[in-house]
């Protein structure tokens, strides 16, 4: 249904003229995802300041039959935050902390909350929230829900999921549900908040949670690792894993032509060991034991994985200055990619010892499919996800090979599929993975799903057409050509 003045002017003198926008200039910057893959419509953006006005604005939208899509940072990855009609809801202005409790271990917050802002929150109070992305500088803590973002903490800390108590929704006729318990153990009846995390509002839009926080790791160690290939990688990760436990926190995978592009795209960083690895390893370890207890034990764990030959060569920070320039190396690796030209990207995870066969699997069957082609296989190894992306051939089009995403997507996900993995491991599936989850996943599993949908939002109106189609024609979920 086609929204109309009125309806636009209900809204306006709820919130205030200011903040329901209508110009184009103004809704553009809404409509577009952060690869810039799909770009959507909208007949207006519109800001409400709390819940009660993001439950006023829901039940008017359902009144009149116009579809919602929730946005936070907009830094989604699956084109899961781009509207094909209706309004964006921006939750910009929900962005109070609304309290720490540090006993309790626990901080709430509003979904328009930048993960930044969280994170140093917690630090003011000598506590740590651990989610950390490279947009956390840019992301909302929604946005973190909606997905169930991933991060480089997940080894130590577990999914967003792992970190909520409680949630605060707002459902699809503008009730609001008030879940925000900070409660460690509750069996009272079905646990709703997961049903909404992960949901990428799809079910109900989150506007402000309960948030697991940690003590603060009073020491750190970052090391860089050069190893012989994945294979070596792995078992690099479960000699660590045996030797250290609990507080190795952090173990991504680079290959060497990741840190290639990252090296030749910023200057200013610095090769981290002398000669060429076939993959390397950035490792962190924490600990809230006083004393250099965490610098110590990555250097006796990483002396004796040389010697033994496992690894390569080996370098540690000995400063926050270095971790940070090592973890750099990490960080800068996706916006890179970009600068390679075109970039088909699959956010997967398999069972981890599966890891090191998949990446040999999987980038033999790639580079067979397309001689050139350079495959940027780097990740989280230490829960089992890899970013397997595929840079195109020198001199290729990018718009040629972009062409090729659905041929490359069945590659990967067969082997993934085969091998007991998932083809969304954190990025969530939105609209790009779609379909592709009618193909992969479970028959009841996508049965189950359509049906939450359908009981909590009959009407398909909360970003409709994502995750699951519910409509005979819903829209196209891989990139135009």
């Amino acid at each position: 249904m086609i929204a109309s003045a009125e309806f636009l002017s209900r809204l306006a003198d709820r919130l205030g003229e200011e903040h329901v926008l209508t110009a184009p200039a103004d809704i553009a910057p809404h409509l577009v995802e952060w690869r810039g893959l799909f770009r959507g419509s909208a007949i207006a953006v519109v800001r409400p300041a709390d819940t009660g006005e993001v439950a006023f604005v829901v039940a008017a939208c359902a009144e009149a039959g116009i579809a919602i899509v929730a946005q936070g940072g907009n830094t989604g990855l699956v084109g899961g935050g781009v509207p094909q009609g209706g309004i964006v809801l921006s939750l910009c202005r929900l962005s109070r902390i609304r309290a720490i409790d540090r006993l309790s271990a626990s901080i709430t917050v509003e979904a328009g909350a930048l993960l930044a802002e969280v994170q140093a929150a917690a630090d003011v109070e000598e506590m740590l929230f651990p989610l950390s992305l490279p947009s956390e500088g840019s992301c909302t803590i929604g946005g973190n829900l909606a997905t169930n973002a991933g991060g480089t903490g997940v080894l130590a800390y577990g999914n967003t999921r792992d970190l909520v108590l409680g949630l605060e929704v707002v459902l699809a006729d503008g009730r609001v549900w008030n879940g925000l318990s900070a409660l460690r153990k509750d069996n009272a009846g079905y646990d709703l908040k997961h049903l909404f995390v992960g949901s990428e509002g799809t079910l109900g839009i989150i506007t402000a949670a309960v948030l697991k926080l940690y003590p603060k790791p009073s020491s750190r160690a970052v090391g860089f690792a050069g190893l012989s290939s994945p294979h070596a990688a792995l078992t690099l990760f479960d000699k660590l894993k045996r030797t250290v436990g609990r507080d190795l926190t952090a173990f991504e995978f680079i290959p060497r032509f990741g840190l290639d592009i990252v090296l030749k795209h910023r200057p200013g960083f610095l090769r981290p060991l002398t000669g060429d690895h076939a993959a390397y390893a950035l490792v962190e370890m924490s600990t809230t034991r006083a004393g250099p207890e965490a610098l110590g034990g990555l250097e006796k764990a990483l002396a004796a994985s040389i010697e033994d030959g496992l690894v390569e060569d080996a370098v540690i920070g000995l400063s926050e200055t270095q971790n940070a320039n090592l973890w750099a190396l990490r960080e800068n690796l996706s916006d890179v990619q970009s600068l390679e030209g075109g970039s088909i990207k699959h956010d997967v995870s398999v069972p981890l010892s599966r890891l090191a066969d998949f990446l040999d699997t999987a980038i033999a069957a790639c580079e067979a499919e397309m001689p050139g082609l350079r495959v940027c296989a780097f990740g989280h190894f230490g829960d089992g996800n890899i970013h397997f992306n595929l840079s195109q051939p020198l001199g290729m089009e990018k718009a040629a090979f972009l062409k090729h995403w659905a041929r490359f997507n069945r590659i990967v996900h067969d082997i993934v599929h085969d091998m007991g993995g998932s083809i969304a491991a954190e990025h969530g599936i939105g609209l790009i993975k779609r379909d592709e989850l009618g193909l992969y996943g479970d028959p009841v599993g996508l049965d189950l799903m359509r049906r939450f949908k359908l009981a909590l939002d009959p009407h398909d109106l909360l970003n409709p057409g994502k995750i699951v189609a519910m409509s005979a024609n819903p829209p196209p979920a891989l990139p135009p050509e």
